[in-house]
Parts: C-alpha cells; sequence; structure tokens
C-alpha cells in the first residue's frame, strides 16, 4: 500500500514520467494503469468462479449430503467437511480435502437463514421455560424456571418451579400478571404439549382445557410459533438465557422453592432500573406504557390448578399424578375430585374439600393423614400398632403415658379402645389443646375419654354481678322477709308426722 499511493503521488501529483516509474520499478505497463486508476488496491475482480474439474461432479453430492443433515435433531451427529471428505473419498473422489472443505463451507453460508426484524407492540408478552441447577436443602437440583417477557418494555417476571405441567404454567401466568398489574392482551408460545392438544396448521391450534380455562379466565389472545421457529419470539429465547447468567448465577443456595422465587422477584424488581440499548428510558418507564394497553385483572383470583376426576379406593386413598392421597375413610370407595395446585393436592366431593394435603412432586409416594383413619381403629384397633398411617405418627409424649396406663389399668384391649377414643378427640380439637387436657386428666388421675372431655370444655368465667331496680319501679313495694331456720325445722317435723 505504501508503494501504491507513493507511485501515485509521483506520477499524478509531481507530474514524474510514467516511463521513467516503470524504468525504476520493473513493473507492467497494466499494473501502472491500474494504480494510476484505483485510489487503494481493489482486490481480486474475477468475473467468472474458477473451474473445479475434480470437485465439479461432487457438488450437487455434497449439497444433498448436507440437506440430509437438516433432518437429523443432534447437532452432534451432523456431517463435518473431513467426513464429507471422506464419503466423497469412497465414492470416487480425488481431489484434495482443502477444496471439500471451501465447498461446504460455501453451500452452508447459501443455507444460512435470514430473518426479518419484528416490530413489538405495548401489551403483548412472550413467555418461555428454562432450566437452571439449584442448591435447594442441600442438594443439587435441576429445576424448570418459567420467563414471562414483555419485548416492548423488555420487563421481565421469573418464577421457578418442580416441573412444567398445566398447574405450573397457571401459576406462572397468575404471578406475571399480578406483578405487573394487569393482562398482556397477545401472548406468543411455543408448541409445548401442555398448551396445545393438536397441531392444525400453520399458526391454527387445539387448545388444551387448562390454556382454555386460563384463557377463558384472563381473555387474552394466546399466539404460537410455527413449528421449529422460536425465533419468532427470539425477545424471551434470550431473556432465558440472561435470567440463567444474571439471576441464577453463582448458583443460588436456597431452603425451597418460596425462597428462591422471592429471590427471583426481587431481581425482577431491580432489573426494571436498567436502560435498554437505543431508548433513553428505563424498563420501569417503558413498562407504563405496556401496562396501559393491558387488560384489567379480573375480580376473582384464577384458580392455578388441575381438576381430574377421580375414585378413592377400599384403603381410603386417591391417585394423582401417580402418588396417592388419603381420605377420611367415611369417603373411601366415592367418587371424588382431586385439585392439583403447585404447593398443595385438594380433594372434594360436591363442593366440599374432604381432605387437603401437601403436594408431592416425586412419583409412587403415598401420602398418609392418621387422622382420616382413626374411625376405622374403633373396629379395628390392632391397627394403631401395625397400620401404615400411624407407623410414623409423632404424638406428644403424655399420649404414650396415657395408653400405657390406661392398657395397665383395663387389661383384655378395653384400655386400648378408651385410648382410641381420646384420639378421636383429634376430630374436632387441635392437637395442642387435646395435649393439654391429656396432661391435667394424668394429674389428676382421671384416665377416661370422658374426663379428657372436661378439661376440654371452656371454663366459665365468673364474675359478681347486681341487679339492678332501674326501670323497674313496681318491685320497690315487694317486700322480702327474713327466712328463719325455725321455720324449716317445722316443715321436718311435719313431713315427719305424715310420714
Amino acid at each position: 500500500m505504501e508503494q501504491w499511493s507513493e507511485i501515485r503521488r509521483r506520477v499524478l501529483g509531481e507530474g514524474v514520467s510514467k516511463r521513467q516509474v516503470l524504468r525504476e520499478t520493473g513493473m507492467h505497463w497494466s499494473t501502472l494503469e491500474k494504480i494510476l486508476a484505483h485510489p487503494e488496491p481493489p482486490g481480486y475482480r474475477g468475473t467468472q468462479a474458477r473451474e473445479r474439474p475434480k470437485l465439479g461432479p461432487y457438488l450437487e453430492r455434497i449439497a444433498e449430503i448436507l440437506q440430509a443433515d437438516e433432518l437429523v435433531r443432534s447437532k452432534k451427529q451432523r456431517h463435518t467437511a473431513k467426513r464429507i471428505f471422506e464419503r466423497l473419498q469412497e465414492e470416487g473422489y480425488a481431489g484434495g480435502y482443502t477444496q471439500v472443505k471451501a465447498a461446504v463451507r460455501e453451500l452452508r453460508q447459501c443455507r444460512l437463514e435470514v430473518f426479518l426484524p419484528l416490530v413489538h407492540r405495548p401489551g403483548e408478552a412472550q413467555m418461555d421455560v428454562g432450566q437452571a441447577l439449584v442448591h435447594m436443602d442441600g442438594k443439587l437440583r435441576a429445576i424448570k424456571f418459567f420467563v414471562v417477557s414483555l419485548p416492548y418494555s423488555d420487563a421481565v417476571f421469573v418464577q421457578a418451579f418442580e416441573r412444567a405441567c398445566t398447574e405450573t404454567f397457571a401459576e406462572a401466568h397468575r404471578r406475571a400478571f399480578e406483578f405487573w398489574g394487569g393482562v398482556p392482551r397477545r401472548i406468543t408460545y411455543d408448541n409445548d404439549t401442555v398448551l396445545v392438544a393438536k397441531i392444525l396448521g400453520v399458526h391454527r391450534r387445539q387448545l388444551t382445557d387448562g390454556l382454555w380455562r386460563l384463557k377463558s379466565h384472563y381473555l387474552f389472545e394466546p399466539y404460537f410459533c410455527t413449528v421449529r421457529r422460536a425465533n419468532e419470539k427470539g425477545v424471551v429465547e434470550g431473556m432465558v438465557r440472561y435470567v440463567r447468567c444474571n439471576f441464577l448465577v453463582p448458583v443460588p443456595e436456597v431452603r425451597d422453592l418460596e425462597e428462591l422465587n422471592a429471590h427471583l422477584a426481587a431481581a425482577c424488581e431491580r432489573d426494571l432500573q436498567r436502560r435498554l440499548r437505543g431508548h433513553q428510558l428505563r424498563k420501569h418507564e417503558l413498562l407504563r406504557e405496556d401496562q396501559a394497553a393491558f387488560l384489567p385483572l379480573p375480580a376473582v383470583p384464577f384458580e392455578a390448578c388441575r381438576t381430574v376426576p377421580t375414585c378413592s379406593n377400599s384403603r381410603s386413598l386417591v391417585r394423582f399424578d401417580e402418588n396417592d392421597y388419603s381420605v377420611p375413610v367415611a369417603y373411601a370407595h366415592r367418587t371424588v375430585v382431586a385439585k392439583g395446585y403447585v404447593d398443595r393436592v385438594r380433594i372434594c366431593r360436591l363442593d366440599e374439600v374432604i381432605a387437603e394435603h401437601r403436594r408431592c412432586w416425586d412419583r409412587g409416594q403415598v401420602c398418609l393423614e392418621p387422622l382420616h383413619y382413626l374411625p376405622l381403629l374403633e373396629r379395628k384397633p390392632g391397627g394403631l400398632d401395625h397400620g401404615l398411617p400411624f407407623a410414623d405418627w409423632e404424638l406428644p409424649p403424655c399420649f404414650e403415658v396415657l395408653r400405657a396406663r390406661l392398657q395397665s389399668t383395663r387389661p383384655g384391649g378395653e384400655g386400648t379402645r378408651e385410648y382410641i377414643g381420646v384420639l378421636r378427640l383429634l376430630e374436632k380439637h387441635p392437637l395442642p389443646q387435646l395435649q393439654a387436657a391429656v396432661e391435667k386428666a394424668l394429674a389428676c388421675q382421671a384416665l377416661t375419654r370422658d374426663c379428657v372431655v372436661q378439661f376440654l370444655l371452656p371454663p366459665e368465667q365468673w364474675c359478681r354481678t347486681t341487679f339492678s331496680l332501674d326501670g323497674r319501679e313496681h318491685l320497690r313495694q315487694v317486700q322480702v322477709a327474713t327466712t328463719q331456720v325455725a321455720d324449716y325445722e317445722e316443715l321436718l317435723a311435719g313431713a315427719g308426722g305424715r310420714t
């Protein structure tokens, strides 16, 4: 470049003859003409592609291999340029590897997709699910986190759950809408089976019952990306990576999901103070325009659960999500409805909640409530020692003392039955209250169920009262004589005489 510039300066600026420059440099006349015609070297300007006599017959074969690779889901098992070269050699190719590598690079560049920039209007949202590792209760666990993003303001809301299912999708929506104080008019999704029952066309979908309920309650419009075209919701795709790298690094150490979600919600609040590239306003200021375009929140909160009609079996258990939950034995062999929330399972019959358990997210577990099986003990008292619901039932020590004394004073099983009667008081009274009553009964040596019941009754509050004559003026004329004890003696004497 330095020689190029110097030659142009001497010939065009100082008037040195071209012949003198050719004698000094020894270059060709056409080269000098090119230097004088262009301020800088123009580079290669070939008008026709070079012929590749050895590779040419195999270019279509290379294109076929690359096209077949697009159908292979795992990118790690697609052809490399080296593997294509080896296959071409097996088919008779006699050229070098460099030509094959250049041809593969050119064909792949031609196949690269070009995307159209999208416009994002206020009041629209995108949703996606990611996965991350978390130290929870001392164990490293993989959790699912839901990301709901507003592309216009770039506001984001994140919550973590055990897994992605109907009830967690619904709960993530409910929390996001309450966080922002409104409902986006349109939400873009992937074609997840939790939301889509069947694909009917490019953008036509048969929705699942769970999404129908959510849509009917909040009145938003769901929009689904073209199959395998996640770029249509590219904002939330990038936000999933941002959340994982910024909200979940370093790996959080939490007690439970509740603490983790509090951490994520606080991170979303702080993120609203960020200023976007190309914008003068911060996120929380742009969010106001999104909120102005939102639908209002419904007056009644959404019940974020999955409802499953089922039937309790002979062991008074109801199966939900591959786990068994107990119900009172009075409802065994009955049709019921199980409602699964993110944190609990409710079992209902005829709109009445008959049982409620903490949600178990494992598989094949049995969740038992001992109180549900107490009525059965009156007919099967041996179940107190051998029944699974009572195997790990931890009661205060006073209950064991009461049972031991009852069994020692009432042999033949009567003491056990009396003790079961005391336990059945838990159906109406909380454990702390019954514990206090049992301790009082033990102190008084009142070792029966009826005596324990007496200590459960609320004591009457004594207070001194005075009868007032205000408003009862006619009573002032009443004279009450003083009672004489001798009068009672005469009554007794008279009664004795009649006898």
